[in-house]
C-alpha cells in the first residue's frame, strides 16, 4: 500500500459516515445475530428469550465499542501520533483479538457479584432479569455516547444488574458492601489516574524539556521510559489481558514484565540515539520519540480492554443461554463461541461507526494533547489498575484514562501559573531590550546623515548594523516565547461538569431504566 493510498484513506476515515448509514450497518449486524441465533436454536423451547438476548448483547457490544474504547486510543488521536483511522483499525483489531483469544471460557453471570441469583428461584424471572439489565446498560450507553460522554461499560451493567435484580426480589438480593466498593471507584479511579499520569508528566518535564539540551537529556532518559512502559504493559497484560489463558500470580508477573523491559531498554537505546540525531532541540523533536511507544500502547490497551470488557456484553447473554438451555441458573456458564464472537465483533463494529465522536472527546476536548501527555496518560492506565488490583481497590478503566486526561491538564495548568514571574521578567526584558534597540537605530541615521563621515563613523556604522540585526532577532525571539506563554490552553470545566455528572449517575440511572424494562417484560409475559 502506497503513502498516496494511505493518505487518501486517512481524510475519508476523517469524514464520518451519515447518520443512516451508520445505523443501517448497526441494524444490519443486529438482524444478522438475530437471523443466525433464530435458525441455530429454533428447536430449542423458550427460545424467544434467547433470540432477544442475542440482539440486545449485539447492541450492547456495539455501545462499547463506541463509548469505552475511546479511553485506548483518544489520547494516541488528540496528540497526533496516529490519525482516527488507524486509531480505529488498531484498536478494532486488538479488541476483537482480546475477546476471541483471551476472553476467557467461563463467565460469571452476575458481574462483581452484586446480587446473589440464589435468590432468584424461578429461571424465567432470571432470564428476563438479564434481559433488562442488557438493554438498560446499553440504551444507557447510547445516550452517553450521542452527548459525547465517556462513562463506564461495567458500572452501566452493574447499575442494570443491581435494578433488574431489585424489581425481581427486592432490596435484599443486592450485596450494598460491593455497591459500596463500587461507589469509591468513582472517586479513586480518577484520582489515581490523574495523580499516577501528572506524575510522569511532570518527570518528563523536569528531566527532559526544562532542560537546554533536551536531545542529550533524551537520549539518557527516553529509553529508561519506554522499557518502563514495556515493563508496566507486559505486567498489565500478564495480569488482566491473558489472566484467562494463563493465570500468573503478581510476582511472576512483574518478574516477567521486568525481562521484557530490560530487553526493550537494549533494543530501544540505538534507536532513540539515531533518532534523536535527526530532531530539533525543541518540544516538537522530543514529542515524536514518543509516537511509535503510543501505537503499541493503544494496541495492548485495546487487546487488554476486549479481554476484559468483553464479558460486560456477553456475561448476561451468556447467562440467558445457560438458562433457556439448561432451564436453571448458575453462578458461573460456560460461553459458546458464537457468543463470545458476538460480543468481539459488535465492539469492532461500534468502534467503527460511533467511536470517532468519543475519541475526540477524550483526545481533544478536555486538554490539548501531544505525545508526552498522552504517554502519561497511558502509563496511568497500566500502572493503576496493576496497583488497585494489588490493594484491592475497585477501578474503572475509563475513569482511569478519563481522570490521566484531566491530571496532565490541571498539571500544566498549575505550572503555567507558577511561571507568573517568568512572564513578568520576558515581558520586562523584551521592553528593555526594545528601547536599547530604538537607541540603536536613532544613532544610525544620525550618522548615515552626516554629510561628512569619518572612518571611525563608518565603523560604527558597520558595527551598528550588526548590532541592530542581532536585537531585532532576540526581540523576536522573546515576542514569540511570550506569546507562546500567553497561548496556554487549560482544562475545559464544561467539559470536566458533563463527565463527572455522567459518572455519578451511570449507575443510578441504568437501574432505574433497567427495574422500568423488567416490569414491562413481566407485565408483558404474566
Amino acid at each position: 500500500m502506497d503513502f498516496e493510498t494511505i493518505n487518501k484513506m486517512d481524510k475519508a476515515a476523517e469524514k464520518t459516515l451519515p447518520g443512516f448509514a451508520k445505523l443501517s450497518l448497526g441494524l444490519l449486524f443486529i438482524v444478522v445475530v438475530f437471523l443466525w441465533s433464530y435458525t441455530s436454536h429454533g428447536n430449542v423451547p423458550n427460545n424467544s428469550f434467547l433470540v432477544i438476548g442475542a440482539v440486545f448483547g449485539a447492541y450492547m457490544a456495539m455501545n462499547i465499542g463506541a463509548n469505552d474504547v475511546a479511553n485506548n486510543v483518544g489520547p494516541a488521536v488528540g496528540s497526533k501520533a496516529m490519525t482516527m483511522f488507524w486509531a480505529i483499525v488498531i484498536a478494532a483489531t486488538f479488541e476483537a483479538l482480546g475477546a476471541l483469544i483471551a476472553g476467557g471460557d467461563v463467565v460469571k453471570t452476575i458481574k462483581k457479584g452484586i446480587i446473589d441469583p440464589a435468590l432468584i428461584s424461578n429461571p424465567d424471572i432470571f432470564i428476563w432479569a438479564m434481559t433488562a439489565a442488557l438493554l438498560s446498560a446499553a440504551l444507557w450507553l447510547n445516550f452517553a455516547t450521542s452527548v459525547g460522554a465517556p462513562v463506564s461499560t461495567t458500572h452501566s451493567i452493574v447499575g442494570g444488574v443491581m435494578g433488574a435484580g431489585i424489581a425481581a426480589a427486592g432490596f435484599s438480593i443486592v450485596s450494598w458492601g460491593t455497591m459500596g466498593k463500587i461507589a469509591a471507584s468513582w472517586i479513586i479511579s480518577p484520582i489515581l489516574g490523574g495523580i499516577i499520569a501528572a506524575s510522569f508528566l511532570f518527570f518528563i518535564k523536569k528531566k527532559i524539556m526544562f532542560q537546554k539540551d533536551m536531545i542529550t537529556a533524551a537520549n539518557k532518559f527516553v529509553p529508561y521510559l519506554v522499557a518502563f512502559m514495556a515493563w508496566a504493559f507486559s505486567t498489565y497484560l500478564i495480569l488482566k489481558g491473558v489472566k484467562k489463558l494463563i493465570k500468573l500470580d503478581f510476582s511472576i508477573a512483574l518478574t516477567i514484565g521486568f525481562i521484557i523491559a530490560v530487553i526493550t531498554f537494549f533494543l530501544v537505546k540505538p534507536l532513540i540515539v539515531k533518532a534523536s540525531s535527526k530532531i530539533e532541540n525543541n518540544r516538537i523533536g522530543i514529542n515524536s520519540l514518543f509516537t511509535i511507544p503510543l501505537i503499541f500502547a493503544a494496541a495492548l490497551l485495546s487487546f487488554a480492554h476486549g479481554a476484559n470488557d468483553v464479558a460486560n456484553a456477553i456475561g448476561p447473554l451468556a447467562a440467558i443461554n445457560d438458562a433457556v438451555m439448561n432451564a436453571e441458573i448458575a453462578s458461573k456458564v460456560g460461553i459458546p463461541f458464537w457468543v463470545m464472537f458476538v460480543g468481539a465483533v459488535g465492539i469492532a463494529i461500534g468502534l467503527a461507526l460511533y467511536g470517532p465522536k468519543l475519541i475526540k472527546t477524550v483526545g481533544s476536548e478536555i486538554t490539548e494533547l501531544d505525545q508526552v501527555r498522552a504517554y502519561s496518560i497511558a502509563m496511568a492506565a497500566a500502572v493503576t489498575v496493576i496497583i488497585a488490583s494489588q490493594l484491592g481497590l475497585p477501578v474503572s478503566s475509563t475513569h482511569i484514562a478519563v481522570g490521566g486526561v484531566f491530571g496532565v491538564g490541571f498539571l500544566r495548568e498549575f505550572l503555567d501559573s507558577s511561571e507568573s514571574k517568568m512572564l513578568s521578567d520576558i515581558r520586562k526584558k523584551f521592553k528593555k531590550d526594545k528601547k536599547v534597540l530604538e537607541k540603536y537605530e536613532e544613532e544610525l541615521i544620525e550618522l548615515e546623515d552626516k554629510e561628512k563621515k569619518s572612518k571611525s563613523d563608518y565603523i560604527r556604522i558597520v558595527e551598528l548594523y550588526k548590532v541592530i540585526e542581532e536585537k531585532v532577532e532576540q526581540v523576536r525571539i522573546e515576542k514569540r516565547d511570550f506569546k507562546a506563554k500567553k497561548r496556554v490552553k487549560y482544562v475545559k470545566r464544561d467539559a470536566v461538569k458533563k463527565i463527572i455528572a455522567a459518572w455519578v449517575i451511570t449507575v443510578p440511572a441504568a437501574a432505574l431504566l433497567s427495574a422500568s424494562i423488567f416490569f414491562m417484560i413481566k407485565g408483558i409475559m404474566s
